[in-house]
């Protein structure tokens, strides 16, 4: 069972399923909603994912049509994104995941974008745009 948590504790959810390839993804828009060089995100079941505490807390942002970015309104972390082509995924924000992760991230997404005061210096495939697999980012 993995658990996690925002950054005040109001919204706890627990994921009995196993994460996805975990994506660094450098675009405009995850840079700008996690105030960072990039967002870590892995795609998990939807159907296997529930809120323990809080989801009154969870709200919404409609950030491209049909892409949907969650955070909480308590304090701002963000906690998912969902897009309404793929209605059973949700890109959970790894950085909100409870103890250890069992995986390192598999790619960078979006280095087309990528800010000019980051410079990537592992050895993991980096991809322009989308990366070429089914991982619906």
């Amino acid at each position: 069972m993995i658990t996690g948590q925002c950054l005040c504790g109001g919204v706890r959810f627990e994921y009995s399923g196993r994460l996805g390839p975990i994506a660094l993804c450098h675009c405009s828009q995850c840079r700008k909603a996690h105030g960072s060089a990039f967002g870590a995100s892995s795609p998990v079941q939807k159907v296997h994912f529930s809120f323990v505490e809080g989801d009154h807390l969870v709200r919404e942002f409609e950030s491209r049509p049909g892409k949907y970015r969650a955070f909480c309104a308590q304090c701002g972390s963000p906690l998912y994104s969902r897009v309404d082509a793929i209605p059973g995924i949700l890109r959970l924000r790894v950085g909100v995941i409870d103890g250890p992760v069992s995986q390192s991230p598999a790619y960078h997404v979006f280095v087309g974008s990528k800010s000019d005061w980051y410079e990537i210096t592992d050895d993991l495939p980096q991809y322009e745009k989308l990366e070429r697999t089914n991982d619906p980012h």
